[in-house]
């Protein structure tokens, strides 16, 4: 028997470390890592669009060889103090020499080894609970390549606290939060025939991939969009009633219907976030000047609702017509009215933008026009699941604004309630003369 306790006690030691989760440990360094953050879903190339999409995927950092190339990864403490930083990466071939800075500070790793290795960057400081981020710049390399990285890792005081990060669904992650604002519409106009709103986007926010979505309601949605560097869009669709986000599975009688649409205006189908019929109007619209929206809806008394957009170019001085669509299988005046902003490019989703958001009306069927001066602040689900937490909404001179992504530390808080002193402006517009 005396010759079984040893054995029993290794026994019962080694069940105990097979039936317990530990914190994944580092391949090198002094101490495990408390926080492994996935490359893939947390980082951006900041020298342009198409760089990013070859460097960034679901994996990770790809190899790069590039010097100028610097790449950031995004995360957010809840706990200030030290915070000690590295990297699971490794080199394809030769040697390499990265250069790192956190909160303004550099240090120097090496890579010396094809094999996936954690390492040790240094020690820090976070000052303060918020958003901070790590960029990475190869300095010197003996082979083609610099590194490949996996994950960024956290450990020591900040780390012990909660650290946000996108975990999973990187493409969603990577575009950012959308941001909604849900209008009040006043209860003296149950019936909205017309709804009319004014979007500006101050200078600089302007960012590519953003769409400032002005009338949105319970069938579709319209606004305006910065496509690329040079194109510019102002976009209105409908969602046809039949759910599916493939539009060739869309049975005949529930197909949107284009009835008209303006000069140079584009019409087709659109998918993969619901199904419908989507128009668009190439137009220059500039940051600074503000736009002006106006959505009508008709029902038919055939169980169809025709629903048209019209956009006011201030450099024109006149209403453009973008579309009329008819809806079946629909009979309603405009509800659910709301705005949002989204950015629908995850290589701009580390850039931060805002829209403002003023001068809201609805017209009822006698024509009479009510204001709508409340709103309710929503998010998505990345917002909801704190993927991200860069994301606001709330009062501003004239209305509201909405901002999302860049990694600002203010966050609005879910269902919150705002509201913009009465303009008294209602819009004069004669609608027997629209297009």
């Amino acid at each position: 028997m005396k010759q079984l306790v040893p054995f029993l006690l290794l026994s019962s030691f080694l069940s105990a470390l097979s039936c317990s989760a530990p914190t994944p440990m580092a391949e090198s360094g002094p101490a495990p890592w408390l926080v492994w953050i996935p490359a893939g879903g947390n980082s951006w190339v900041t020298d342009g669009m198409e760089k990013d999409e070859a460097v960034i995927s679901s994996a990770g950092i790809l190899p790069w060889a590039d010097p100028g190339l610097k790449i950031r990864t995004y995360f957010r403490v809840e706990q200030a103090g030290t915070l000690r930083i590295g990297l699971r990466a490794r080199v394809p071939e030769g040697q390499s020499t990265l250069n790192c800075t956190f909160n303004g500070i550099s240090r120097e790793i090496k890579l010396l080894s094809a094999a996936w290795d954690s390492i040790t960057i240094g020690t820090f400081q976070a000052p303060q609970p918020g958003y901070y981020w790590l960029e990475i710049q190869g300095s010197q390399r003996s082979g083609t390549h610099f590194a490949e990285i996996s994950d960024l890792l956290l450990g020591d005081k900040a780390a012990l606290g909660r650290v946000y990060f996108v975990r999973d669904e990187f493409y969603w992650g990577r575009r950012g939060p959308s941001v909604h604002l849900r209008y009040e519409v006043p209860g003296e106009a149950p019936e909205a025939e017309w709804f009319y709103s004014e979007i500006t986007v101050p200078e600089g926010q302007d960012v590519q991939g953003s769409y400032f979505m002005a009338n949105g309601f319970g069938e579709g949605y319209f606004g305006i969009q910065v496509n690329s560097p040079t194109e510019r869009r102002v976009l209105f669709s409908v969602w046809s009633p039949y759910a599916t986000d493939n539009p060739a599975e869309i049975p005949e009688t529930h197909r949107i219907r284009l009835l008209r649409k303006g000069p140079s205006v584009y019409s087709g189908e659109f998918g993969n976030e619901g199904a419908g019929g989507q128009s668009f109007l190439r137009y220059p619209w500039k940051a600074g000047n503000a736009y002006r929206f106006l959505l009508h809806a008709k029902p038919n008394g055939d169980n169809t609702t025709d629903f048209t957009a019209y956009f006011y170019a201030p450099e024109e001085g006149r209403w453009l017509l973008i579309a009329s669509f008819r809806r079946p299988q629909t009979n309603t005046y405009l509800r659910n009215l709301y705005a949002f902003l989204e950015n629908f490019l995850p290589e701009t989703g580390y850039i931060p933008r805002m829209g403002l958001y003023a001068n809201q009306w609805v017209a009822d069927p006698a024509g009479r026009w009510h204001e709508v001066t409340s709103v309710r602040f929503t998010a998505d689900n990345t917002a909801k699941k704190q993927a991200r937490l860069d994301y606001a909404g709330g009062p501003a001179p004239e209305g509201f604004f909405l901002k999302n992504c860049g990694f600002f530390n203010e966050t609005t808080l879910f269902g919150s309630t705002f509201s913009r002193p009465p303009s008294e402006r209602a819009p004069e517009i004669d609608f027997s003369k629209l297009p």
